[in-house]
């Protein structure tokens, strides 16, 4: 059922490695070694292409670690900037990729959250990784610096992409840091927010009349257009490639854990690609020997409202049937998710599970997050968050293990979901009226 699904997608990655130059069988990026495809293990060379042509499933980067020494390796990475490339030999990039003009994402805060660990009857240790600390206040920094050097190397002149909105923000970022045209599809009824961040950068927001996967589908048709040649659409021609940078979330967590895996991961679920990334890169850590060989548990984050990757983890599926999405978490509404099967993988593989919060428990997440650890999170931060409470009231998160919750974007981007906060009490200028007021 998945090769017929992606035929279609299959046959416009082949056009589009066609249109391209002939570049893509000499580029340098690092260690990729080759395109290898998830479901057949066929390889093709490395260049703009996204779906196999013998079996049409999803292509990702395969590395050649080999000539690796853990120490050396740690060293060069514990001596790298602040930010992602200090993990390039990891990655699909030139060498000299810190030296590019480029928003440089990356090396957030890991905070401890004891806080929040008392209410929630954590003993084990939490954590929540704040990428909300990125130069566009979300994750898709990560992925969008990776697959701008992928668009160098590729020749593409503009940058494109179907998002949920902080995607297009990225983007819109990215293409102006670097000097390239941006030209990004968001549905019409996206956060104010986020349109506005997205279109500050200069470049062309255009919203399409539907869902994310409405949005989506048009850019699938424009990428085998005559119109769409020479773009690079970030998540799909250039997909790979954008997709690796969401192992640095789980490079970065090891080496502030101090070299260490934890116990358990909590994740959100849009495309799924980020959890399976952090899965990857996380197999990759242990593979180098610069984490020691443990288990570790992946659990998957919805809203109710999109959770089709939670609906099939429920029944026992292993094929995600689409949903319409109705949820105030719009950068996680994503019905028909690409990665879903793989989650699913993984989640089961891992001991973990796929679990779903409605809207309400997702708004008093955002104010349990925020009130006890001072972090202002997006809805699909309060996703997280109310999964883990609900994961732990269930028993099926272990409150002894060390956690890693995410939050992927600011609170400042969603400030609907929580337009009902406001003041505690309006007084008069005396003390009379502030005492009157039970503020005393």
């Amino acid at each position: 059922m998945r090769k017929m699904r992606r035929k279609g997608l299959a046959s416009m990655a082949v056009q589009t490695a066609e249109t391209t130059t002939n570049s893509a069988n000499t580029v340098d990026l690092g260690p990729a070694a080759a395109l290898s495809c998830r479901e057949c293990g066929h390889q093709v060379p490395l260049g703009p292409v996204f779906a196999c042509e013998e079996c049409f499933g999803p292509l990702e980067i395969a590395y050649d670690f080999s000539a690796y020494d853990t120490e050396e390796l740690r060293r060069r990475i514990e001596a790298g900037p602040a930010n992602i490339w200090r993990y390039a030999p990891l990655l699909p990039v030139p060498a000299d990729v810190a030296d590019k003009p480029n928003i440089n994402p990356g090396w957030t805060k890991l905070v401890k959250a004891d806080n929040l660990a008392r209410e929630l009857g954590v003993t084990g240790g939490l954590y929540v990784k704040d990428d909300s600390g990125n130069p566009t206040h979300s994750f898709k920094d990560r992925v969008v610096a990776q697959a701008i050097e992928a668009a160098r190397a590729f020749g593409f002149t503009t940058l494109s992409c179907s998002s949920t909105g902080n995607l297009a923000g990225a983007v819109g970022a990215a293409a102006a840091r670097a000097g390239f045209r941006s030209c990004v599809f968001i549905p019409h009824d996206l956060e104010q927010g986020k349109v506005v961040m997205a279109a500050v950068y200069g470049g062309e927001l255009v919203g399409i009349e539907g869902n994310y996967d409405d949005v989506n589908r048009f850019c699938s048709e424009l990428i085998g257009d005559p119109a769409g040649e020479g773009w690079g659409f970030v998540n799909v021609n250039l997909r790979p490639y954008y997709a690796e940078g969401s192992k640095t979330l789980a490079y970065e967590i090891c080496e502030q854990l101090g070299w260490r895996l934890p116990d358990q991961l909590v994740v959100p679920i849009a495309s799924g690609s980020q959890l399976t990334k952090i899965d990857k890169g996380l197999k990759e850590l242990i593979a180098l020997g610069l984490v020691e060989d443990r288990p570790y548990k992946i659990f998957g984050a919805q809203a109710k409202g999109c959770s089709p990757v939670s609906t099939a983890y429920k029944a026992g599926h292993d094929v995600v049937r689409p949903q319409k999405p109705d949820t105030i978490a719009k950068s996680l509404a994503i019905g028909n998710p690409a990665d879903g099967p793989y989650v699913l993988d993984i989640a089961r593989r891992t001991g973990g599970a796929v679990e779903d919060v409605t809207d309400e428990q997702v708004v008093d997440a955002i104010k349990l997050l925020a009130r006890t650890e001072g972090i202002f999170a997006e809805t699909a931060g309060g996703v997280t968050v109310g999964v883990t409470k609900k994961l732990i009231d269930e028993g099926v998160l272990d409150p002894s293990l060390t956690t890693v919750v995410l939050n992927t974007g600011d609170g400042l981007k969603t400030l609907d979901a929580v337009a009902g906060t406001g003041l505690t009490a309006t007084i008069r200028p005396n003390l009379d009226s502030f005492r009157e007021a039970g503020l005393a």
